[in-house]
Formats: structure tokens, C-alpha cells, sequence
């Protein structure tokens, strides 16, 4: 098995699959979002309580789930470069970063919009706001952590220090609805019973949230070149490519 995987721990080859994939996850982007955000907008029907303004959910809930899906790779990614060393895991990192900072605030602004008709207020201090505000204050830090640096082997080592103390949050994002008595309703899809959100709108909302996994991939790999070609942009591989 390591013998296959070995030759692709070459940045020069990681370069060229990632151009191979791409347009695979570019396309199922597109279907996902395209199929969800259009049956979820138009054909689902409106909410008994809540009517239209429920629709938020299809772009809320799924950059909400993903913005923790990515802070818990950022940290998968962190140990993986720390403890053995491994350049590309680092590279990840600084892919990732600000794709889930971005969902990360796409979640806030539009829990935003969905909490003013239905608590009444833009913002309260509630514990699931809070913990997601403070998330989104974490990428900032990966961020400029790196950026902290002039060294940048020693900036992706604090980078990815902090991502992996920071996944602490992610489990209190998750559970704050359980541990605390918050505004925010508790979940709706993960439960082990059945789900308490009707089948014509679930549906949709599915495939949207399968639609920003694979939204998230293109993005990673669309950045993760990049800082590959950065990372070797004295390696005479990168240099044949602008000859």
C-alpha cells in the first residue's frame, strides 16, 4: 500500500492530479448546488411556522457544517504535518484556511438574516453564535499566524499548532444546543431517529450540503496548487512550467 501511495508524495505529481480533478468536483459542484438551491428555493414547500424565510437553511446550514468539516481537516492535517513531517500536509492547511473562514462568516450573516424574523434581533449572545463567532476568529489567526512569520516553515508549524488546539471548538459548536438552554433549535438531520425536518425539504438540503463538500474540494485543490507552486517555485519542475 505505501509502495502505491510513495510516488504520491511528489509535489510535482500532486501538482497534476489535482489538475485531474478539478474539473471532476468543478461539475459536481455545479449539479449539486444547482439541483438543491433550485429545488430548494422553488419547489420545496414553505414552512408551516416559519413560511418562506425558512429557505435561508440551504445556504446556512450547509456552510455552517462544512465550516467545522474544514477546521476538523485543518487539524487532521496539522498533526499529520507535525508529527511526521510532512510538507504537504502544512501546504493543506494554508489551502483550507480561508475557504472555512469564508463559510465560517456565510454562516454567521445568514443565521443572521434567519434569526431577525424569527427571535426578533440580528444577534444575540447565545452559545452556539458565540462558539461559531469565536471559530471564525480562529481561521483568522491560522491565517495570520503563517503571515506572522518571515520564516515560513515556522510559520506553517504555528499555523498548524493552532488549528489543532482550536478543534476544541468544534465539538462545543456542536453540542451547545445539548449542554446549554439556547435560542438556536437543536439538530434537525443528525439525530438518531428520524429526522424532524418533512422529506420534500430535506431532500434538498441534502444534496446542498453535498454540493459545499464538493464545492470545498475544488476550492482546496484550486489553492492547494497554488501554494504547491509557491512552496517549489526554485524546483526545475515548477520552472518547465512557465517555459
Amino acid at each position: 500500500m505505501w509502495k502505491w501511495l510513495h510516488p504520491y508524495a511528489k509535489s510535482e505529481t500532486q501538482y497534476y492530479l489535482c489538475a485531474k480533478l478539478i474539473p471532476l468536483f468543478a461539475v459536481l459542484t455545479a449539479l449539486l448546488l444547482g439541483a438543491g438551491v433550485i429545488w430548494g428555493l422553488a419547489f420545496a414547500p414553505a414552512d408551516y411556522q416559519q413560511g418562506n424565510s425558512f429557505r435561508i437553511m440551504y445556504v446556512h446550514v450547509p456552510s455552517a457544517i462544512w465550516s467545522m468539516g474544514i477546521y476538523v481537516s485543518m487539524a487532521v492535517a496539522g498533526v499529520i504535518g507535525l508529527v511526521w513531517q510532512i510538507k504537504q500536509a502544512h501546504l493543506s492547511i494554508l489551502a483550507m484556511a480561508p475557504i472555512g473562514m469564508v463559510f465560517t462568516f456565510l454562516a454567521l450573516v445568514t443565521g443572521a438574516i434567519w434569526g431577525k424574523p424569527m427571535w426578533g434581533t440580528w444577534w444575540v449572545w447565545d452559545a452556539r453564535l458565540t462558539a461559531s463567532l469565536i471559530l471564525f476568529f480562529l481561521y483568522l489567526g491560522v491565517i495570520g499566524l503563517y503571515s506572522a512569520f518571515q520564516n515560513r516553515a515556522t510559520g506553517m508549524k504555528a499555523a498548524a499548532i493552532l488549528s489543532i488546539v482550536g478543534v476544541i471548538n468544534i465539538p462545543i459548536i456542536h453540542f451547545s444546543v445539548e449542554w446549554w438552554n439556547t435560542l438556536h433549535q437543536g439538530a434537525s438531520i443528525t439525530k438518531f431517529e428520524k429526522p424532524s425536518i418533512a422529506t420534500p425539504m430535506l431532500m434538498p438540503l441534502i444534496l446542498t450540503i453535498f454540493g459545499f463538500m464538493a464545492l470545498t474540494i475544488w476550492l482546496t485543490l484550486v489553492r492547494y496548487r497554488t501554494e504547491l507552486l509557491k512552496e517549489d517555485a526554485k524546483r526545475p519542475w515548477v520552472r518547465n512550467l512557465v517555459k
